[in-house]
């Protein structure tokens, strides 16, 4: 890596690349569904892994991808679950790399939090896809009717 990328600034303007490791095409229907809501995104790939592809192609492709958005802030890996395919092979990603980090259970929500804010240092990056991907899930009919009852509550 260029000495300049190493120093610079943390307001550089520079972005964390985004890479979406899952089964199949989840990946790609989720950032559609991103891109829709939020506007088109950039510096993001998606990967899927699939039993007609062999796993040192895709493994390779993982790798590609990370150079190619490599720039100073790192790659974030969002993948669809632990232990899965599309994990265990980004996982390979961590033992040669400091600039990459892997996270789990990639949604909606966490996207939508994460796209809008990859100026962060990767770390703190991570942290926040983990927090907004746990946040956006909800049980609704639990809280709709915590809801109703605060309602009825406040009406006796």
């Amino acid at each position: 890596m260029p000495m300049e990328e190493q120093t610079q600034p943390p307001d550089s303007g520079l972005q964390a690349g985004i890479i979406i490791v899952t089964h199949m095409d989840y990946g790609s229907a989720l950032l559609r569904a991103a891109e829709s809501i939020a506007g088109p995104v950039q510096d993001c790939t998606c990967i899927q892994t699939d039993s007609a592809l062999a796993v040192d192609e895709t493994v390779f492709r993982l790798k590609e991808a990370v150079n190619l958005l490599s720039n100073g802030k790192g790659v974030l890996v969002l993948t669809d679950m632990f232990g899965g395919t599309p994990t265990n092979l980004s996982l390979s990603l961590l033992g040669s790399r400091t600039d990459v980090e892997v996270l789990t259970g990639v949604n909606l929500p966490m996207l939508l939090r994460v796209l809008p804010n990859r100026t962060l240092p990767l770390s703190e990056l991570a942290e926040l896809a983990l927090k907004a991907g746990c946040e956006g899930i909800i049980a609704a009919g639990k809280v709709l009717s915590s809801k109703t009852e605060n309602r009825v509550e406040q009406h006796d």
